[in-house]
């Protein structure tokens, strides 16, 4: 960032101008699509008590994700709630998906090769006997929690082979993982700071040991070629190192926990649709990201206006935080018919699914989590075609960064 940034931090997050409603993190958290479905045919963009704006429609939001106008936080927010330094402002200051231009080109650069999409598409064999193992180690349990027994093991341990972690840190490091990511909503206060500050330092400390276990003794697994290419090139500084993993572990395990879920969920809550898809394979895709749209397991995406930025007449100005809601475009009337229905044979999804955000900082594990929810999926369609929910639906809370998920009770 330039010199704008100073002032920013100076001044604090801008407040609303006057006639833009500034609505609280309370009613947000409440009923987050209802307060959203109020405002967005009314207005572009509302405050929020904590996060400057919140911008609502799906148009703006597509053009502010590419927008230059709209930069990453950077360390902006962990400022903005306290959180002036330690190991948890560490994760916002030298990560890349906080970071801009060169910076994020550069803390970015590592991970796209092992990411890469055909890449990815060799591990979904492994994925499949993995979900299916999964399925059938707790089919004859009876009624489980999903959540717990399935779509949280999933990504936890396709990311444990990729990165050669041991699969039984899998509990330890997705715990930590889980603990750091409320950092990223607005319902945490100043009392809590102490315990996420201490999940932040458990999960880095867990990752420099890991580092060290393969600078020792390097095997043939990611970690060891991003270390060894990382320290040969010198582009990343030791705590970028770090860092960089410990946001892989918690984007590559949380998100897709909850959108595993409540794609399970939703179609059991919609039988008729289960069938159909239990029926026709080739539907998976389509269920998935359906779901991923009905109920996004991200929220939004922060950004800070480097520049007044226009939006139908309501002006956001410079210095502003901003809260590109992907949770209100994805349901935007303007966009989708019926948005308020879940549908997997809609046919007015764009061709890039909105929650993997846009421009520089779309998400770099999107092929990686597409093919983790189709085949948990597919394992469930093809194992457990008569899965059932035995309590209510799940709850699920946020209206902003990672949502978090109660427990799924199901049975076969």
């Amino acid at each position: 960032m330039d010199g704008n940034e100073d002032r920013i931090r100076q001044a604090g997050p801008l407040a609303p101008s006057q006639g833009i409603p500034t609505l609280t993190v309370a009613e947000l958290e409440a009923d987050p699509h209802g307060t959203f479905r109020t405002w967005r045919p009314r207005l572009p963009v509302v405050g929020h008590e904590v996060a400057g704006f919140v911008v609502l429609r799906a148009r703006d939001v597509d053009r502010l994700m590419r927008d230059p106008r709209a930069q990453a936080t950077e360390s902006l927010y962990p400022e903005t709630r306290g959180i002036p330094e330690g190991r948890l402002f560490d994760i916002f200051a030298h990560g890349m998906l906080t970071a801009n231009g060169a910076v994020h080109r550069r803390r970015r650069s590592p991970f796209t090769r092992t990411f890469a999409a055909r890449m990815i598409e060799g591990l979904r064999p492994r994925i499949r006997a993995a979900a299916e193992s999964l399925v059938r180690a707790w089919l004859p349990d009876g009624e489980v929690d999903l959540v717990e027994r399935y779509t949280a093991l999933i990504p936890a341990q396709t990311l444990a082979d990729i990165l050669g972690l041991p699969h039984e840190d899998i509990p330890r490091f997705t715990h930590l993982a889980y603990e750091v990511s409320r950092v990223l909503s607005f319902t945490f206060g100043p009392e809590d700071i102490a315990d996420l500050e201490g999940a932040a330092a458990a999960l880095q400390t867990y990752v420099r040991t890991i580092l060290e276990a393969r600078r020792s003794a390097p095997q043939e697994d990611f970690l060891s070629c991003f270390l060894a290419e990382a320290e040969a090139a010198g582009d990343l500084t030791p705590e970028e190192v770090v860092v960089q993993l410990v946001q892989m572990i918690i984007g590559g395990t949380d998100t897709t926990r909850v959108a595993g879920a409540m794609q399970a969920a939703l179609l059991l809550q919609h039988q008729e649709q289960w069938a159909a898809v239990r029926h026709d394979p080739g539907l998976i895709p389509a269920a998935v990201a359906e779901a991923l749209r009905y109920e996004p397991s991200v929220g939004s995406a922060g950004r800070v206006a480097r520049e007044a930025i226009d939006l139908d007449g309501a002006v956001v100005p410079a210095g502003s935080m901003i809260m590109l809601s992907t949770l209100s475009a994805l349901r935007d009337e303007a966009v989708y018919t019926q948005p308020d229905t879940f549908d997997v044979r809609r046919v007015d999804l764009p061709r890039l699914h909105p929650i993997f955000g846009g421009g520089a900082h779309r998400c770099i594990g999107e092929a990686l989590a597409r093919i983790e929810l189709e085949e948990g999926l597919g394992a469930l369609m093809r194992l457990a075609p008569d899965l059932r929910l035995t309590g209510a639906m799940p709850v699920l809370q946020g209206h902003s960064g990672i949502r978090r998920i109660g427990p799924l009770q199901v049975a076969a």
